[in-house]
C-alpha cells in the first residue's frame, strides 16, 4: 500500500500548525525533542498540548521563547503583528514579528539576524538523515529566494529576523523531523485558503497576501483559494512547507483515511482555524495503472523527424507511442502523435515533443487501464535461447515470445517467423 500524506489548508497553513498536525497524525514526540537538542539552541522551551478551535479538539504545538520581550509565537499562525491574543489554553502572550526580512543592520530586532549561511549550520548540527536537514534547508531557501524578490536584493545579502528567529527554526526543522519519522511515500497539499485586506509590518502596511507568500505561491505554482477572513491565513513559512514538501497536485481517485490530525492555529476566523492532515492509503497497483495520454496533431514534420521522436518517446520510457493519420484544416493530410506515459514522466515525454516534432500544443487526459500480470521467462530450444512473456488470467495462462528472440532465431535457422513462433510456444 502506498502511504499519502494530504495536508488540507481550508484555513492556512503556517509552521507551528504543521507541526501540530503531525505530531497529531503520530509523529514521535520524543524522536522531535531529541532531534531538536542536537541543535544546542537555547532561549526557548517547547509547549505540547491540546486546544479547542470551533469545538473541534486540535493539537497545539507552540514555541515559548525565553526573553525579555517573552512573545508569544503567536505566529498569526507565525507572527501576530502587534496584537494581542488570548489563546483557548492558560497561556498568553503578546508576539510581534516585523513580518519582512531586513537586509540592513540599522534595525535592532527582538531577535538575532541571521543570514542563510548562518541558518545551514543550525542546520548541520541537526541529529537526523541527511534526508531531513535536506528538507530543512530546502525550506529556507524558499522563504529566502522570495524575500530576496521581495526585496530586490541578492539571496546572500537577505538577513533573517523572523524565519532566522529561534521559534521559526524550530518549526521548521520539526516540520522535517516529523514527515520523515511519518514515512510517507507522498505528499499532496490542497489550495490554500487565504484571507484579504493588509498587514503591519516593520516598513508599514502591506497586503495580503503578504509578498513573500504571492512570490512562492507564484514560483512553485501553488493554487490560492481567497477567502472572505480578514488578515493572513498563509504565512510565508507555510507557503514554503508546502511548496517544499508536495509531490501530488491531486488525490486518488479512491483511497482509504487511516488518521486524521489536527493543528492549531492562533487566530479566530469564522470557521475552525486549523490545519487538518491525514495519512491516506492506495493500492499501489491501482496508482501505477494511471496513465496518461499525450496528444498532438502535426502536419508539417517530416516522416525521418516523427520516427525519431517515437524513438525519442521510446527510450524515455513511453509505454506505447504510435500515429494515427488524420485530416486537419485546408484538408491538409497529418498525423494525430499519441502517447502514453506515467503523470511522473509527462514533463520529459512532453520536452521531446516540442523538441523534436514541430507541434506548438500538446493535449493531455489521464486514463485508466488493466493490466495482466506477466513475467519472462527463457525458453531453450535446438536454436538457441529465446524469451518469452508469459501473461496471465484468472487461471489461463498465454504466451507470447518476445519479437527480438523470434527474429535471432530466424536468421540463424533460415526458418519464417510463423514457424519459430509456434515452436516457442509448445516448448511452453
Amino acid at each position: 500500500m502506498k502511504k499519502i500524506l494530504y495536508l488540507e489548508c481550508n484555513s492556512g497553513i503556517s509552521g507551528d500548525m504543521t507541526v501540530g498536525a503531525l505530531l497529531d497524525l503520530g509523529a514521535d514526540k520524543e524522536v522531535l525533542e531529541k532531534a531538536l537538542d542536537s541543535l544546542n539552541l537555547t532561549g526557548y522551551h517547547l509547549h505540547f498540548g491540546r486546544t479547542k478551535k470551533c469545538g473541534l479538539d486540535a493539537y497545539d504545538f507552540d514555541v515559548h521563547l525565553e526573553t525579555e520581550h517573552e512573545h508569544s509565537h503567536e505566529h498569526d499562525h507565525e507572527h501576530d503583528h502587534g496584537h494581542d491574543h488570548n489563546h483557548e489554553h492558560e497561556h498568553s502572550h503578546e508576539h510581534e514579528h516585523s513580518h519582512e526580512y531586513d537586509h540592513s543592520h540599522e534595525n535592532h530586532q527582538p531577535h538575532e539576524h541571521r543570514n542563510i549561511g548562518d541558518i545551514y549550520r543550525i542546520i548541520d548540527r541537526l541529529a537526523a538523515d541527511e534526508r531531513v536537514k535536506a528538507m530543512a534547508r530546502r525550506m529556507f531557501d524558499i522563504v529566502a529566494e522570495a524575500e530576496a524578490k521581495a526585496h530586490g536584493i541578492p539571496l546572500e545579502e537577505v538577513h533573517f529576523h523572523e524565519v532566522g528567529a529561534i521559534d521559526s527554526i524550530i518549526d521548521i526543522i520539526s516540520v522535517a523531523v516529523c514527515v520523515d519519522n511519518l514515512g510517507v511515500d507522498e505528499i499532496i497539499v490542497s489550495p490554500l485558503a487565504e484571507g484579504f485586506g493588509s498587514v503591519r509590518c516593520q516598513h508599514g502596511v502591506i497586503p495580503v497576501p503578504v509578498p513573500a507568500t504571492a512570490n512562492i505561491a507564484s514560483a512553485y505554482s501553488l493554487k490560492l483559494r481567497l477567502t472572505d477572513n480578514e488578515g493572513e491565513m498563509v504565512t510565508p513559512t507555510g507557503a514554503a512547507i508546502a511548496a517544499a514538501l508536495k509531490t501530488e497536485d491531486r488525490l486518488p481517485s479512491s483511497c482509504q483515511i487511516l488518521k486524521t490530525g489536527m493543528g492549531a492555529g492562533k487566530k479566530e476566523f469564522k470557521q475552525a482555524n486549523v490545519l487538518r492532515a491525514m495519512i491516506l492509503s492506495e493500492e499501489k497497483d491501482s496508482a501505477e495503472n494511471e496513465m496518461w495520454v499525450l496528444e498532438s496533431n502535426i502536419d508539417d514534420s517530416s516522416g525521418e523527424a516523427l520516427g525519431l521522436a517515437m524513438e525519442s518517446l521510446l527510450d524515455a520510457g513511453a509505454a506505447d507511442v504510435w500515429y494515427t493519420p488524420i485530416f486537419m484544416k485546408k484538408n491538409r493530410p497529418a498525423y494525430m502523435l499519441s502517447v502514453i506515459c506515467k503523470k511522473s514522466q509527462i514533463e520529459s515525454m512532453e520536452e521531446i515533443l516540442f523538441i523534436q516534432t514541430t507541434t506548438i500544443g500538446i493535449r493531455r487526459c489521464a486514463v485508466n487501464r488493466t493490466v495482466l500480470p506477466r513475467e519472462k521467462r527463457t525458453v531453450m530450444t535446438q536454436w538457441g535461447e529465446a524469451e518469452v512473456k508469459v501473461c496471465k488470467y484468472k487461471d489461463r495462462e498465454f504466451y507470447y515470445p518476445e519479437y527480438e528472440s523470434v527474429k535471432v532465431l530466424c536468421r540463424k535457422s533460415g526458418l519464417d517467423y510463423q514457424t519459430i513462433y509456434r515452436n516457442l510456444q509448445r516448448e511452453e
